[in-house]
């Protein structure tokens, strides 16, 4: 009889599985391209020594760091992708070009991920950092167009997403933009300051990840 009593509120039909799906596939092989920046060192015979190896492994300390940094770069934008995806329901032509574009900007970090490793530490360092903080620039815009293709007048977004909400995922999207800017700009003088502020603000952006974010206490029946 208490069964009979109890009503389920209604739950809204997700038509973003699919999108969610592929993405989540992209994300995958974007991480797994990184290990590729990973070199195992090449001792010509006659040169093995005793500590040779270990200092040619020392030696590449550039590719180590950037594969750490960028392996946690693409996660915590994985994690973003799918915390975002719980505030949508719907989709349309626009939104999935919009998260297409931004797949596709995923699949590049390998790239400059690659140029950090192998300049960094040479007196390319300052085109390499620039690189790599100007694909974040293009990467923070690509997310901003995500989101508001989503967001614009709400048509996408689960009802109960409050307007609260929406400012302050946008807030937070637009916190990036200058702050890579200024990475990119710096690189010409300082190309590690640079790259240690793209790093900065991945940590920041797991951080806010991890706390909930702008959706921190919100929760969806569907």
């Amino acid at each position: 009889m208490i069964e009979e009593k109890q009503e389920q509120a209604p739950t809204l039909e997700k038509e973003t599985n699919r999108v969610e799906a592929f993405s989540d596939g992209v994300f995958a092989v974007a991480i797994t391209l990184l290990v590729f920046n990973l070199n195992v060192p090449e001792l010509a015979a006659q040169t093995v020594m005793p500590n040779s190896l270990a200092k040619m492994l020392a030696s590449q300390w550039a590719a180590y760091l950037a594969f750490i940094v960028s392996f946690a770069t693409i996660l915590i934008m994985w994690v973003n992708h799918h915390a975002l995806f719980k505030l949508i329901y719907r989709s349309n032509p626009s939104f999935m070009f919009a998260n297409g574009f931004l797949l596709l900007l995923v699949t590049v970090v390998p790239f400059p991920t690659r140029l950090v490793a192998m300049y960094l530490n040479t007196s390319a360092a300052e085109t390499a950092c620039a690189v790599y903080a100007g694909i974040f620039v293009i990467i923070n815009l690509a997310y901003n167009l995500l989101w508001w293709s989503a967001a614009y007048h709400h048509h996408l977004l689960r009802p109960d997403v409050s307007p609260a909400i929406v400012r302050a995922y946008t807030r937070n999207l637009l916190f990036g933009l200058p702050c890579y800017l200024v990475a990119m700009a710096l690189a010409f003088w300082n190309p590690l300051a640079s790259f240690g502020v793209c790093s900065l603000l991945w940590i920041f952006w797991g951080f806010t990840s991890y706390t909930g974010g702008p959706s921190r206490g919100y929760q969806h029946a569907g």
